[in-house]
């Protein structure tokens, strides 16, 4: 973040207030014209961020169940926000975002401390974020206030199916079958990471009718399950991709098993294709994924504080998207 507006001084912005379902279009002018900067500073000056669908800012305000801050200059404007999460013990960032003629202010510093002092709160033991790993504005900023790199975060699609897959969902269970699932969906994460608990995130997903959980049995058992959205991410657009979210796996090999159920998903849902963001400490995950055809299409650079790095599963895979 450079200085663009030295002589703005932080006595003008109040905050953090939390942030409302009320505020999501003034969220979204100050999101698009931060990242349209950050796009012009790396050479690519006629791209438009375009604004998110109001239901993905639904559910990422009510995901960070508290976490969702705003700042507001004199003028009663949003100037930046941060977006809190939280997952049982792993917290993350994102979006986050300060509005152009306030960047080189000292604001951007003040807004990730705050979002680092509620994740502390909530007894978070994993703290990070993601950003564009050839912005290194970006990533010297975060590292003078204590983050460090990790690996990338890799985005491989695949093609959704061309005929019709049974895919078993948990939305589709009736509500006693449903909760008992939920608990098996935990009992699974926790089995690969002590403390991680993405129940929130399933719940909130079907009751905003945002996609669904794709679950993978083995003789009963519950060996895999995905979260997906389905929805635009996009502001206005047609459903173009099915993005996956959170997949636990008991065993990494098994998630060319669990990639024809996402893609049967993908055709059902109308999309065409299926995103899903492998985390770079998950190698055979990644090359399972390339040959059974998957295409890279975008990396992000995951930093965390040092003291709260992430942990790998025990003996199977956990992706957790650090973006909405």
């Amino acid at each position: 973040m450079t200085t663009t507006s030295p002589w703005r001084s932080l006595r003008n912005i109040s905050g953090p207030f939390p942030a409302r379902l009320t505020d999501i279009d003034p969220l979204n002018r100050v999101f698009s014209d931060a990242f349209t900067e950050r796009y012009r500073r790396d050479g690519m000056v006629g791209v438009r961020v375009p604004y998110l669908n109001p239901a993905i800012w639904r559910y990422a305000i009510d995901d960070a169940d508290g976490g969702a801050m705003l700042w507001r200059d004199e003028r009663d404007e949003i100037v930046a926000f941060n977006v809190a999460h939280h997952s049982g013990i792993e917290g993350w960032m994102g979006p986050l975002a300060v509005r152009p003629e306030w960047q080189g202010s000292g604001i951007g510093k003040t807004v990730v401390q705050a979002g680092i002092d509620w994740l502390r709160k909530r007894k978070a033991q994993v703290i990070g974020l993601e950003t564009m790993p050839r912005t290194m504005d970006n990533i010297g900023f975060y590292s003078r206030l204590g983050f460090v790199p990790g690996r990338l975060t890799i985005t491989v699609t695949l093609e959704a199916a061309t005929s019709d897959v049974a895919v078993p969902l948990l939305g589709a269970l009736p509500p006693r079958d449903r909760r008992a699932a939920l608990a098996q969906c935990q009992q699974l994460t926790s089995a690969q990471i002590p403390g991680y608990d993405f129940t929130r995130e399933l719940q909130l997903t079907l009751e905003l009718g945002l996609g669904d959980v794709v679950l993978r049995h083995e003789r009963g058992a519950l060996t895999g399950f995905a979260l997906f959205h389905s929805v635009p991410l996009v502001e206005g657009r047609s459903r173009e991709e099915l993005r996956v979210l959170k997949m636990v796996m008991a065993r990494e090999g098994d998630v060319a098993a669990m990639a024809p159920l996402l893609a049967g998903a993908a055709r059902q849902a109308g999309t065409r294709r299926v995103a899903i963001r492998v985390q770079g400490e998950y190698a055979q995950a990644y090359r399972e994924l390339i040959a059974i055809g998957g295409r890279v299409r975008w990396t992000d650079l995951r930093m965390v504080i040092a003291g709260n790095e992430e942990r790998r599963a025990a003996t199977g895979l956990v992706l957790s998207n650090w973006e909405i």
